[in-house]
């Protein structure tokens, strides 16, 4: 069932367009996530939304009913900021109370009814026993959670984090990706939840919104969105960096700049513009040299010098700079010990499968113009 609804959002500051024709549901129970650079307007569109910031147009829809001029206090969206926004003078216990004492005006909660949901909520999160904890004598990944049970324990209709992760070290960050997913799925919360970090957003989200200036570029699984970027700022945004303009030939191949490639061919035909993706794990090291035999079926063989080789532990990563074009980047496994050093030939296999073609960026940014002229909000001045 299909719980928040944002229909043709508009907003601009200071005569500069911050939000052009946003539309995108989430379904109850859904994990969304929007996705994207500093500076492309998803905190702005969390707090229309929660009804902190108004719309120059467009409506917000709950659960079917227009909210776009429902009060926050009366919307019952649970916020979550990067810095927690935790009272320092109150302990752990007072601190997740804090909202359902707030709520009691007008419920009048007991009580001992709140201090149950408390303590449901912080033992939802893992830290049952820390009802008397100061919160200055709590790690970052403690205090994080902290903060989540207090969104949680009004039972907010949703939930919404701005970058709730930003401000812990990586080796916290990433255990708590997986924890925060578990507690929300488990309570069956629809959530909202903003970041720029791609690998933060695919291993929480159900779905990701991806941003550009104001603007959806896409949307989609983690893993439909990571096999299939939807344009050139997708693929750059998620580390893809192997571009090149090409045009699509008979028989499942596409030149580039790089020469022909084999690929798979879905909805282009022969002789349209394309833009070509390789994608960094599509190459495997064939050997330091090795002629066109040597290539498992259908692969395309690219040959040159290596530029590079940094070990990243699951991977390492490689500069090639091939006979033809620009060099190409490319993640090659570590199982086996990568011997070639910079300077020396060396000859990698592609596989069809990670050669994407992406419309040609000249269309993409051409139907933008388009849409933007033709729904562009009358002037509020």
């Amino acid at each position: 069932m299909r719980a928040l609804e944002v229909v043709d959002i508009w907003k601009t500051f200071a005569s500069t367009p911050v939000l052009r024709a946003v539309s995108f549901t989430v379904d109850r129970g859904e994990i969304v996530c929007l996705l994207g650079p500093s500076g492309c307007g998803k905190t702005t569109l969390l707090r229309i939304i929660a009804g902190l910031e108004t719309p120059d147009r467009g409506r917000v829809l709950f659960e079917g009913r227009d909210i776009s001029s429902v009060p926050p206090y009366l919307r019952n969206f649970g916020l979550m900021f990067q810095d927690y926004a935790l009272f320092p003078h109150r302990n752990v216990f007072e601190n997740v109370a804090f909202g359902l004492r707030m709520q009691r005006s007008t419920s009048h909660d007991p009580d001992e009814r709140i201090a149950r949901r408390v303590r449901e909520v912080l033992e939802l999160v893992g830290l049952r026993g820390f009802e008397r904890r100061s919160v200055h004598e709590l790690s970052g990944g403690e205090a994080q959670r902290v903060a989540l049970a207090r969104s949680l324990a009004p039972h907010p209709r949703l939930l919404m984090l701005d970058e709730p992760l930003g401000s812990l070290d990586r080796i916290t960050r990433e255990r708590l990706m997986v924890e925060l997913r578990d507690i929300l799925t488990g309570v069956h919360m629809t959530t909202l939840y903003v970041t720029h970090d791609q690998v933060e957003a695919f291993s929480v989200a159900d779905r990701a919104i991806i941003m550009n200036r104001g603007q959806i570029e896409q949307i989609g699984t983690p893993e439909e969105i990571y096999r299939r970027p939807a344009s050139e700022f997708v693929a750059r945004f998620l580390g893809m960096t192997n571009l090149s303009p090409g045009r699509v030939l008979p028989n499942n191949a596409v030149t580039s700049d790089w020469g022909t490639l084999y690929t798979v061919v879905n909805s282009f035909q022969p002789a349209d513009p394309v833009t070509v993706l390789i994608r960094p794990e599509a190459a495997v090291l064939v050997m330091p040299t090795a002629d066109a035999c040597a290539a498992p079926e259908g692969h395309t063989l690219i040959s040159g010098q290596l530029i590079s080789r940094l070990f990243r532990g699951e991977h390492y990563r490689i500069q090639l700079q091939p006979a033809q074009g620009k060099p190409l980047t490319f993640h090659l496994s570590t199982i086996e010990a990568l011997h070639v050093q910079p300077g020396a030939p060396i000859t990698l296999a592609i596989n069809p499968l990670g050669v994407v073609l992406l419309p040609p960026a000249d269309a993409r940014r051409a139907n933008a113009s388009v849409q933007t002229d033709r729904s562009s909000p009358v002037s509020l001045s």
